[in-house]
């Protein structure tokens, strides 16, 4: 078997995140015990984003930095994926513009859903890269402590047997009917036990117990880990952990719960990219996941990481974003509160599937096409060029990775909108396609001409009938780091 490993990584958080005082003073009047746990923020979707958008670019993400070559497979892990019974891993895969040659996989049932997937990549004896999305758009009930703990997100890792970063070690998993949580499939929220059991009796035993199994097949003793990645929303359960492993307490990576939240199954692997973003070649990460049991995965970082540069660094996107100050907006973009929103929103969004399925490389990929003759860019492809009538076959070109700017837009609150107000305009790209546009995740009314975009896998409409969105793409401005 040739050796495996880390090949490359992308991230992506939500740029909407409120405060977890907001959410405990809004609800005080009920459940004052909140307040306890008021500190930080978290993150959370936009009306227009779920596990398939996040998913799509924290994989995108990845690619910038570790190109597609020679692609084998896609797994996507979630226990929130939008369709219970439609593959959600291949409109992640359509999006990101991978190759039709490709196996791709869901993978759901346990918050340890993305580390699962990760072993099953890592032991694969097959030629090529396979990516690892996890993402989860968490739902928690209004008032309850999972409101103030859970986040949205997704992370990508690349596993190949090429330019690897971290090589694979080994790796051990249990599996055991231990249950910290539960959702059945006509529930909407989880379900958790009391959290002291859930330490004591799971985390506390079956974590160490997977761990020195790991460690005795390898011969690697517990003070050789340089970081210990142990995702989980219980205060101080890492440095707990890491002192009865025999792990040292300065090896142990934030769990990303003060401003993130817990993202669910993207968590671990979140977790996992800020120890690699810190990491020296020689060495030692330790990967655990837990859900229904446990995985524990080791590996050892490559003289590659020291030349490894992300698409963004992790706490670069841990550090930007925008505060939402109105409770009932947070809880209306989480499918939580239902506004009343007029005649205006009275419409059927039916999705035509048979024009979805004919129009994939378009709607999906975001091809657009060049005239052969005049070069002009053009979207959608159509059978003559707009610019000098030629009916010679365009050659496909993908937009969602060609730099914008803004050439107009308009400021709609007339029309139905789930974020008022509303901001289309011609985009114009840099090989000189214009297109007409929604323009989403405009701060505080600030949006010029000449401001430069950025393209996003977004839901377009819901069908709230039929459950079938449509998703396209959207511009966004480009804002500095930090900001």
């Amino acid at each position: 078997m040739s050796e495996s490993g880390i090949t490359g990584y992308g991230t992506y958080l939500p740029s909407f995140k409120i405060s977890r005082k907001l959410i405990a003073d809004e609800n005080s009047w009920a459940i004052p015990a909140l307040r306890s746990l008021g500190k930080g923020h978290r993150r959370f979707c936009s009306w227009d984003e779920d596990a398939i958008t996040m998913g799509v670019e924290s994989l995108r993400s990845c690619l910038q930095s570790q190109p597609s070559i020679n692609v084998n497979s896609l797994i996507f892990a979630s226990t929130s994926a939008p369709y219970a019974d439609y593959q959600n891993a291949t409109s992640v895969a359509l999006a990101a513009d991978l190759p039709p040659d490709l196996k791709v996989m869901d993978v759901a049932g346990s918050l340890r859903a993305s580390t699962s997937a990760l072993i099953t990549a890592l032991h694969s004896n097959s030629n090529g890269t396979s990516y690892i999305v996890a993402s989860d758009k968490r739902r928690a009930k209004p008032g309850s402590i999972q409101e103030i703990q859970y986040a949205a997100g997704s992370a990508t890792l690349a596993v190949g047997s090429e330019n690897i970063i971290a090589k694979f070690v080994d790796s051990h998993s249990i599996v055991t009917q231990f249950i910290d949580h539960y959702r059945s499939g006509e529930q909407n929220y989880d379900y958790s036990w009391e959290e002291r059991w859930i330490r004591d009796e799971g985390y506390l035993k079956i974590v160490p117990q997977t761990v020195a199994k790991l460690l005795n097949k390898t011969n690697i003793s517990a003070d050789e880990i340089s970081y210990f990645c142990m995702p989980g929303s219980i205060s101080r359960l890492g440095i707990t952990l890491a002192k009865r492993i025999g792990i040292n307490a300065d090896a142990v990576v934030d769990n990303l719960m003060p401003e993130v939240g817990d993202t669910g199954t993207p968590q671990a692997l979140l977790i996992f990219t800020a120890a690699l973003e810190k990491a020296k070649p020689g060495e030692k990460i330790l990967l655990v996941g837990f859900g229904a049991g446990c995985d524990a995965i080791l590996f050892e970082c490559t003289e590659a990481i020291a030349n490894y540069k992300p698409d963004l660094n992790l706490s670069d996107v841990i550090d930007s974003g925008e505060s939402v100050e109105k409770y009932t907006q947070f809880l209306s973009f989480s499918d939580e509160f239902s506004v009343d929103w007029g005649m205006r929103a009275e419409f059927d969004s039916k999705v035509a599937i048979s024009q979805l399925y004919r129009a994939q490389d378009q709607m999906s990929g975001f091809n657009g096409g060049q005239c052969p003759d005049c070069k002009t860019t053009q979207f959608p492809v159509l059978a003559t060029c707009v610019n000098c009538g030629s009916t010679s076959k365009q050659v496909s070109i993908r937009l969602a990775d060609i730099e914008a700017k803004v050439s107009t837009f308009t400021q709609d609150y007339l029309q139905y909108y789930p974020a008022p107000p509303m901001y289309w305009g011609l985009v114009q790209f840099k090989n000189d396609a214009r297109l007409l546009m929604e323009i989403v995740g405009v701060r505080q009314n600030e949006l010029r001409v000449g401001d430069e975009l950025k393209m996003v896998y977004r839901i377009k409409q819901k069908d709230q009938k039929r459950g079938l969105h449509r998703y396209f793409w959207k511009a966004t401005p480009v804002y500095s780091q930090g900001s």
